[in-house]
């Protein structure tokens, strides 16, 4: 395993970074509350365990045969943070679905395992990015666990943050002025990883 603390920088910039699984929690958050939210929360980092166990082996052979497989997926991963940038640049909303009627904790569950399990940005992300900071010369099992691990509990911690701050920035989220400057901090985040990622080394 290789560049650990790089590794948090990337999965917290990802799961930070707004998708359907952020709207998701904050939409549950304001429809249900933090405690409300948690169902959904989890359902997404399961859903997150799945994608990356669906794509553990192939990366795994992919890395351990292939030197020049290292540098596709290193331009793919920053081709895709540079693409991320690029659209969150270009957005000026942070639409919340207040329409939803209330739904069972268990149909939060099912529902949010199913938005990550067909969330591009999960697949990309453990496609593209993840297997950069993969040692092939150390077990491969062992590493996955830890960074699996270390991307749940982030996420867990991420959403659960978001969830609880939800009401108190609902006000802020719905301004132009607001939803503007959110969408130029992240695109410009997302716009410096890209390049780094695009120009470190093996």
């Amino acid at each position: 395993m290789t560049s650990y603390g790089l590794f948090l920088l990337f999965a917290a910039l990802t799961i930070l970074s707004p998708g359907p699984g952020v709207v998701l929690t904050l939409s549950n958050a304001l429809r249900h509350g933090w405690a409300g939210s948690l169902p959904g929360i989890l359902g997404i980092a399961l859903g997150s365990f799945i994608v990356a166990g669906i794509s553990a082996t192939s990366v795994g052979l992919i890395l351990a045969t292939s030197a020049s497989a290292f540098t596709v997926l290193k331009y793919a991963g920053a081709a895709y943070l540079l693409y991320l940038g690029y659209k969150t640049w270009r957005s000026d909303r942070f639409i919340l679905d207040r329409n939803e009627g209330s739904t069972s904790p268990w149909r939060r569950f099912i529902g949010a395992l199913s938005v990550q399990l067909l969330n591009p940005k999960a697949c990309f992300f453990f496609l593209a990015v993840f297997p950069q900071f993969i040692d092939v010369h150390e077990p491969y099992p062992r590493q996955f666990f830890i960074l699996m691990s270390s991307y749940g509990v982030l996420l867990i911690m991420i959403h659960g943050t978001y969830a609880l701050l939800a009401s108190a920035t609902k006000r802020w989220l719905s301004t132009p002025k607001g939803s503007w400057l959110a969408a130029k901090i992240s695109g410009m985040t997302f716009f410096g990883f890209g390049l780094l990622m695009a120009t470190a080394s093996r």
